[in-house]
């Protein structure tokens, strides 16, 4: 199983579908038993929802980066 880090830096990958089907069973199988990492999976699918409603442009290329290193420094 994997730890909270790496289920953190993969968060939005998960949520884009955007990796292979094992990590996503990882994915799955932490979010399950860790009351944490499912609460910021929560939060960022809120966060994706609202983005995608308001906004008006597309965000830049390195918005995923730069909002995970915001994510990790809370």
């Amino acid at each position: 199983m994997i730890n909270c880090s790496d289920a953190v830096k993969q968060l939005w990958e998960y949520l884009d579908g955007a990796m292979a089907e094992s990590d996503r069973r990882a994915i799955e199988e932490h979010l399950d038993v860790c009351k944490r990492c499912c609460g910021e999976a929560e939060f960022a699918e809120e966060l994706r929802g609202f983005l995608a409603d308001h906004a008006s442009d597309e965000l830049p290329a390195d918005a995923r980066i730069q909002l995970t290193t915001f994510l990790d420094e809370l």
